[in-house]
């Protein structure tokens, strides 16, 4: 069950030639696939690109209908290992994850495949997750693509350019017998835009037909000492093939060139902020029709030395867009203009901002303003206010508010969320047991470092939760460490690496597996763990069972996480238990978001059907909290705040809860577990109600009324004239409109 459906977009991969398609980057990128006749498909999810992998499984259909194949990978690993298919057979071949951290988990299966070389076209499509917005730690692909020597297109965010990118990325892998990367910035996954379609082609081989007549290079198999000439091949043959192909097609571009004797350098992914701040300074217009010369690196790796010498050989200076840390195209181009004497001076990041982070308009335009201030001023016409300090009143990043007056927000779990109860009762579990080291892992849970359970000292990488505590679980310590990871993570690569290290070495930690059904955090996409019926995969395998399967014995699964009081004993259980050996606790509970996306449908189709229809709602009793926010405090819930105390003898706001509410009870249940005051209470809205239900609600009302005077009548003699107590409201019906 992934986040969004593209059911409805997919029917547009099957227009033809001539057609114009206005669509979104991922939908694009399906169909520039389609029409290069790509034999099969595969990837793991991940922001950005996690919706590519929803589009290829939406479109399962058409797919079929043209003989490609389709898979969801376990890891990026397994991604990148299809990838041998095209070694010996002529199919074209895509996978995709989010990088660089599944360009890390494929490292091992990448560097044989670009060691060996393809004979079919090899495309990775990258979600480049990078900037102050990424999920992930702040690392670029390009290194990876220089180690290994596989080429990189960077093409501009224009859906034209990327589908012919796509095209010519096949192209070119066949034509230098190595695998490509395709990146892919956020903004160019989901820019909305229009291309010119093709039709779909059917692959010449299709992987059904290669398997019936399979083919064995000895020249293409990494065995040592061959792996030394497929190294000499590479720098003899393929990079040479590779820079006359990008020479001969053009893929790199120039606009405006020899309109002034200064130029500038931009990798293809930049363009649109580049143009945007030329525009801005008054050099360039929204299409891009530019007064200062640029070359766009639409292929940013390898950088092809006789198109750089031949841009800068009238120029007083370049600048080189680049955009973070290192400045690898920067040392380059030094190298290519100082080896061949020439004297074109080169700037990048002694005017661009060196430190991490995407390349926003305002950085770009700064950098570009001090440049063209120095070569060619009299280009610059606009003096846009952005240019202007942050201390200055009218710059648009001028502080509104003093900085003390915005509270800081850290990302948190979502209203409802199962995960929440198992770190309330982890707390409080450990008023019993005491402190443990805790190791966390990727994914929603890993929020729970932060306030209000400040839990998780480490975070070692998607499903090595485990791992990292595995030096930490040495027979001489004298308490278990926990280790967390969530299903996603546990079939990635947790299985293996964690359970399977800490059975082997007889690891006496405690392993919680928060199994919400889903790889919640990559958009809900099923794992084998999941419980819903999938008509294509294998879902429905326990975890317990897989970790039982690999030698565990101490295993058990909660599958009810919001008992915030059964939780607690089990945690205190696995901690205290006398038994060694890696404990594991499957904690059970299907994620909220996913939940109410197929809940609130049928609720709401329920109710205009005239269907009677009930919603759990909690709130608060006024007169019964106590003010000390302890049920905050062992939550955290975003519905779960405070307001003004409607008694005037107290003056401590109380707590509240907003309409945000999704009736999971976990407030009430924590409030039981770490016996808290009694003030929670549970309210059932009905939808559509009968006359019993109407008739309950005016007699309930009635006796609230009756009961409530006495207590009332009391509260009056200490009210000041004319003030109003509020009432009692226990736990009641509403009967909805």
């Amino acid at each position: 069950m992934a986040e969004r459906s593209f059911a409805a977009e997919v029917g547009k991969l099957r227009h033809g030639a001539g057609t114009t398609l206005h669509v979104e980057g991922i939908l694009a990128v399906t169909k520039a696939l389609l029409q290069s006749g790509v034999a099969y498909v595969g990837g793991y999810q991940g922001a950005p690109i996690s919706h590519l992998m929803d589009v290829l499984g939406d479109a399962r259909e058409i797919l079929d209908e043209l003989g490609v194949y389709f898979e969801n990978s376990a890891s990026e690993a397994t991604a990148a290992a299809m990838l041998a298919a095209s070694v010996h057979q002529p199919l074209r071949g895509a996978v995709t994850w989010k990088s660089p951290v599944g360009t890390n988990v494929a490292s091992d299966a990448l560097a044989n495949l670009s060691s060996g070389g393809v004979t079919g076209g090899a495309l990775v499509i990258l979600g480049e997750d990078y900037g102050e917005g990424s999920s992930i730690m702040q690392e670029r692909s390009h290194a990876f693509a220089m180690k290994s020597q596989m080429w990189l297109l960077d093409p501009r965010p224009n859906l034209t350019a990327i589908v012919e990118a796509v095209q010519a990325g096949f192209e070119l892998s066949e034509a230098s017998n190595t695998p490509v990367f395709l990146e892919l910035r956020l903004r160019s996954c989901h820019l909305h835009g229009s291309f010119v379609a093709t039709d779909n082609r059917r692959p010449p081989l299709t992987v059904a037909e290669a398997a019936a007549r399979p083919v064995r290079d000895v020249d293409r198999i990494v065995l040592p000492p061959a792996s030394f000439r497929h190294e000499r091949e590479k720098l003899q043959h393929r990079w040479p093939a590779a820079v006359r192909f990008i020479t001969e097609r053009g893929l790199n571009e120039v606009f405006g060139n020899g309109r002034a004797d200064v130029g500038i350098i931009v990798q293809g992914g930049l363009y649109n902020t580049l143009n945007r701040s030329l525009e801005l300074l008054g050099c360039s217009d929204p299409f891009g029709r530019t007064r200062v010369p640029l070359y766009v690196m639409n292929v940013t790796y390898p950088v092809v030395d006789s198109e750089i010498l031949e841009f800068c050989r009238d120029k007083r200076a370049v600048l080189m867009v680049e955009e973070g840390q290192p400045d690898y195209l920067e040392q380059n181009l030094n190298a290519i203009l100082r080896r061949a004497d020439m004297p074109t001076a080169l700037h990048g990041k002694d005017m661009l901002p060196a430190g991490g982070g995407e390349y926003t308009s305002q950085a770009v335009t700064r950098g570009l303003h001090t440049f063209l201030r120095r070569y060619l001023p009299d280009a610059v016409t606009g003096e846009p206010a952005l240019l202007r300090d942050t201390d200055d009143t009218h710059s648009p990043f001028a502080t509104a508010v003093e900085p003390g007056v915005v509270r800081p927000r850290p990302p948190g779990l979502c209203t409802g969320c199962p995960e929440r109860p198992i770190f309330s009762g982890l707390k409080l579990a450990e008023r019993q047991t005491g402190r443990h080291h805790v190791s966390a892992d990727i994914g929603c849970h890993l929020f729970a470092i932060n306030a209000p359970f400040d839990l998780g000292a480490t975070t070692m990488g998607y499903g090595l939760g485990s791992a990292g505590a595995a030096a930490l679980s040495s027979p001489d310590s004298q308490r278990r460490t926990i280790a967390v990871m969530g299903d996603g993570g546990f079939w990635h690569n947790g299985l293996t690496s964690g359970v399977g290290n800490a059975v082997f070495n007889r690891s006496d930690q405690l392993l919680v597996v928060v199994d919400n059904d889903y790889a919640a955090a990559t958009g809900g996409q099923d794992v084998p763990s999941s419980r819903a019926a999938s008509p294509t995969r294998s879902t429905r395998h326990p975890i317990e069972t897989a970790v039982r399967g690999v030698g565990v014995e101490w295993a058990r699964t909660i599958d009810d996480t919001c008992d915030v009081a059964g939780v607690r004993d089990a945690f205190v259980q696995a901690l205290t238990d006398e038994a060694t050996g890696p404990k594991v606790l499957v904690m059970q509970s299907e994620c909220q978001l996913n939940r109410q996306r197929r809940v609130n449908p049928e609720r709401a189709k329920a109710i205009k059907e005239g269907k009677r229809v009930v919603r759990e709602r909690f709130g608060v009793d006024p007169e019964t909290c106590t003010g000390d926010h302890a049920c905050i405090r062992i939550s955290g819930c975003p519905s779960l705040t405070i307001t003004d105390n409607p008694d005037p003898m107290r003056t401590d706001p109380i707590a509240t809860v907003t309409d945000s509410c999704v009736g999971c009870g976990v407030c009430g249940a924590n409030a039981h577990a770490a016996v808290l005051c009694p003030s929670f209470y549970r309210t059932d809205v009905v939808h559509n109600p009968t006359r019993r239900d109407r008739f309950l609600a005016k007699a309930r009302s009635w006796w609230i009324g009756v009961a409530g005077r006495g207590l009332e009548r009391r509260a009056a003699r200490f009210e000041p004239p004319g003030a109003q107590t509020a009432g009692v409201e226990p736990a009641r019906v509403e009967v909805a409109a």
